[in-house]
């Protein structure tokens, strides 16, 4: 996928099949709006391209309530190309891009520089000047401007929106499971192993100390998770948490114990991905207590990994 950064940058060498939008979490109501491009994108031969802002529209306008991201910029990207976008642009936002109207975004950019032949809005999704720029001014102007667009229905499950915001929620809560479902993958953060206080190598149980690139984090407790090492997705157990059992802090660490795993990995980037919620972080009597907990909760983990339906997600991971 060819990556601009900046629409100064674009080097659009065909029309184009087009949405923008920040696209957080890329879950299956954006996953239908890419999807959308992908299929349109291929019979119109032009290239399905995806505009996105970073950053998010609402940090710069409203900070105060403006929404932590479920991903990195670059984990939004490399979603976009597993699904097929063939060219997407990273436009800058900031408030003197936020201060020019929609109408001279549509004509000075989506016409006459991306050449857009259609274009395709998310559900309730507004851009420019006062979120003027919305469905109805595309259909407004379409017809002048020689493009075609629509707006693509919204993805709804168990009777509620697919949102990032319904994500962010889910996640705060510890439901996994359900923010896996309105992602269409499991939930994952990825980041650098950094060096811990090396207890659990002490009782049997060496984790892996991760600092997070991500800002959203699910809810404290311990998980059922697939971590990714040297291309392999590797069963795994993660607690989140403060350690209250030795640690008087507020500082929360992410730990994950890898099944069947012996190698050094400091400094080494590594990714989790949070499959099922195995219990909530407790104080423990002590170390004892503590460990005969952690192989009830491998014990857990190793019947969940046990499953059919489990053992096939993890072999398409």
């Amino acid at each position: 996928m060819k990556i601009f950064h900046g629409i100064e940058n674009a080097n659009i060498a065909k029309p184009t099949v087009l949405t923008l939008g920040v696209f957080d979490g890329l879950h299956l109501g954006h996953q239908r709006i890419m999807e959308t491009v992908v299929e349109r994108a291929k019979a119109a031969e032009a290239a399905a391209t995806a505009i996105t802002f970073d950053p998010h529209p609402r940090a710069v306008l409203h900070p105060e309530s403006a929404p932590p991201l479920l991903q990195t910029l670059d984990q939004r990207l490399a979603n976009m190309e597993v699904l097929g976008v063939g060219q997407a642009i990273v436009i800058k936002f900031d408030r003197e891009f936020a201060s020019h109207p929609a109408e001279d975004f549509l004509r000075g950019i989506v016409h006459d520089r991306l050449h857009a032949k259609e274009v395709y809005l998310g559900a309730g999704f507004a851009f420019g000047k006062d979120r003027g720029g919305n469905i109805d001014l595309l259909r407004m102007m379409s017809p002048e401007l020689g493009f075609i667009s629509d707006e693509v229905e919204e993805v709804r499950l168990r009777g509620q929106r697919v949102s990032s915001s319904a994500i962010r929620r889910l996640l705060a809560e510890g439901h996994v499971n359900m923010a896996r479902r309105m992602l269409g993958r499991p939930y994952g953060v990825e980041g650098v192993i950094i060096r811990g206080n090396r207890r659990g190598h002490t009782i049997g149980f060496p984790t892996a100390n991760l600092k997070p690139r991500n800002r959203v984090i699910p809810k404290f407790g311990v998980y059922a998770t697939a971590t990714l090492i040297d291309g392999k997705w590797r069963k795994s157990i993660t607690n989140i948490g403060v350690r209250p059992t030795f640690e008087d802090t507020t500082e929360p660490s992410i730990e994950s114990y890898i099944f069947d795993f012996d190698g050094d990995l400091y400094g080494d980037s590594l990714r989790v991905r949070f499959l099922h919620r195995i219990r909530d972080e407790r104080k423990f009597g002590g170390i004892d207590e503590l460990k005969a907990q952690i192989e009830r909760d491998t014990t857990r983990a190793r019947n969940y990994f046990d499953r059919p339906g489990v053992r096939n997600m993890l072999a398409i991971l």
